[in-house]
């Protein structure tokens, strides 16, 4: 796979809070992932919209840093994965299968994008796009222990074919993904997200997925289902029926420079319609 390279680096690490760029280390990479999580939303207003989703670094580049908008794993782990290459991290993309609501056991198409990262011969997953449950710190790859994180506890299970990586949710270890460490190349990467963005029964296309996370919390918007998810405390939770009251959230609370057209009002009325009875 080639190496991307950034055209604005600088801006970049301002918008993570980095005046100069910081040295390849754990503790830079576990200050990139937080914050990351917290300044950049998951969000799939594309693909509700019907609207291409363009993965060449340079789009997602102008999209996420000078549109205001965000993006999902193909778009927020490529750039990423660019900005640990530019500081001299030793990366590289890998995928991995959702199974995240599935029954155990489950075997998923492969449509999410991660990074593997190599730290002194010691290898992390550090992942910036994953909605919800994105973990807010590297993890230790080689390890079946629980791992903090400024959020939820996780850990990564060892499978015959690769990994499992579950999170602890109200006391259960629930199942996230399964991905292995296989060479991946940029069309692998084109190949999912077309389907991600493209296919009818991919829920990207048809549910409105908007998460964010923050000083010991999360946000997250689910069609018309916002809540705020305290750690420790319980979730705050209201339902959005309108389409302005939808766009101030979403300008309000994740930050997000929504774009104004017919498209994006439709899609947004669609995807908090009552469901028939």
């Amino acid at each position: 796979m080639s190496a991307p390279r950034l055209t604005d680096t600088n801006l970049y690490l301002q918008r993570l809070g980095f005046d100069t760029a910081p040295p390849p280390t754990l503790d830079t990479l576990r200050q990139l992932q937080l914050r990351h999580t917290a300044e950049f939303v998951f969000e799939n207003l594309a693909t509700i919209s019907g609207l291409p989703v363009l993965i060449d670094l340079v789009s997602i580049e102008d999209k996420v840093l000078r549109q205001g908008r965000g993006g999902y794993c193909y778009e927020l782990n490529h750039l990423f994965y660019a900005l640990l290459l530019e500081l001299g991290f030793e990366a590289r993309g890998i995928s991995g299968r959702v199974v995240m609501n599935q029954p155990e056991g489950s075997w998923t198409a492969r449509t999410h994008r991660l990074s593997l990262v190599t730290i002194d011969d010691t290898r992390y997953i550090a992942d910036v796009g994953f909605g919800g449950m994105v973990p807010t710190a590297p993890l230790l790859l080689d390890s079946e222990d629980e791992q903090s994180t400024a959020h939820e506890p996780y850990r990564i299970d060892k499978q015959t074919d690769g990994y499992l990586l579950r999170a602890k949710v109200a006391g259960e270890w629930r199942p996230m993904y399964l991905f292995d460490l296989q060479r991946q190349e940029d069309i692998d990467y084109t190949v999912g997200n077309w389907y991600v963005s493209t296919h009818p029964e991919s829920p990207f296309a048809e549910r409105l997925m908007v998460a964010r996370t923050g000083d010991g919390w999360r946000k997250t918007l689910n069609n018309g289902s916002f809540a705020i998810h305290s750690m420790g405390a319980e979730s705050q939770r209201r339902e959005v029926a309108d389409v302005d009251e939808l766009l101030g959230l979403l300008r309000h609370e994740f930050d997000l420079q929504v774009p104004e057209s017919p498209g994006v009002r439709q899609a947004l009325a669609r995807v908090i319609a009552p469901v028939p009875v």
